[in-house]
């Protein structure tokens, strides 16, 4: 004789109950493992124990994507079933996932910072390895690129810096050179001026000088001239 069907219902036993929950937990999650590889298809399951510890499987440890997959498939058919969006139950369905989102979102942080392990398979520990290793791939990239553009920056403001520098050095050198020239065209001016004035003044002096010698020579030709007309002739042979 077959067995008979056993009828479902919650077991009181509490151990009992337990030690049911390890043995079907254990094989629902193997018979999601087997149909995902015999038949190709991406399957998500998530177990929450009545403690609150969750079990989960995830085609490629990928149950982001499997869930995101799913609200997209939901929302589509909640479209053409439920039109109305702004009805309670649409808020409350919304409500619902959002929240779940987040628990997802909040679990994976804290794998992320190596928190809460213990419930992960090994498969599932070399996935997170995975994904922490490409994050700091992605990361030393993007760091490796901003010091990059940070240094060529740098090298431009130091070439635009020299640039000035030089450009005002060669104004300092001209203003350096048209100081000194302007200083010694001064300086040849002020000569010029003083070897002007000098041959002026002695110039005046001799014409003084010819002008009294020359009126001494008239006055002593106007005195023989009139020697020559008081005195008789004999007496200036004599």
């Amino acid at each position: 004789m077959g067995r008979g069907r056993v009828q479902l219902k919650r077991i009181e036993n509490k151990i009992n109950r337990q030690v049911t929950f390890s043995k079907r937990r254990s094989g629902l999650l193997k018979k999601a493992n087997e149909i995902s590889i015999l038949c190709d298809a991406d399957v998500g399951l998530i177990v929450f124990s009545t403690k609150g510890k969750l079990f989960e499987y995830a085609t490629d440890s990928c149950m982001e994507r499997i869930l995101e997959r799913y609200e997209r498939y939901s929302y589509a058919e909640r479209q053409l079933r439920e039109p109305d969006l702004d009805s309670p139950a649409s808020w409350t369905l919304q409500h619902a996932k959002l929240k779940a989102r987040m628990e997802v979102l909040q679990r994976n942080q804290r794998h992320y910072m190596g928190e809460e392990l213990d419930s992960l398979s090994m498969k599932e520990l070399q996935h997170l390895e995975h994904q922490l290793d490409d994050s700091l791939k992605h990361i030393r990239k993007r760091k490796n690129q901003l010091m990059n553009e940070s240094i060529s920056e740098l090298q431009k403001k130091d070439k635009a810096l020299q640039e000035q520098n030089n450009f005002l050095a060669k104004k300092i050198k001209e203003r350096e050179k048209e100081a000194a020239a302007a200083m010694e065209q001064q300086q040849h001016h002020n000569l010029n001026s003083s070897g002007f004035d000098h041959p002026h003044h002695m110039g005046m002096g001799s014409f003084n000088i010819s002008n009294e010698g020359a009126g001494a020579q008239h006055q002593q030709q106007h005195q023989n001239q009139f020697s020559n007309a008081v005195m008789p002739s004999w007496m200036l042979h004599s």
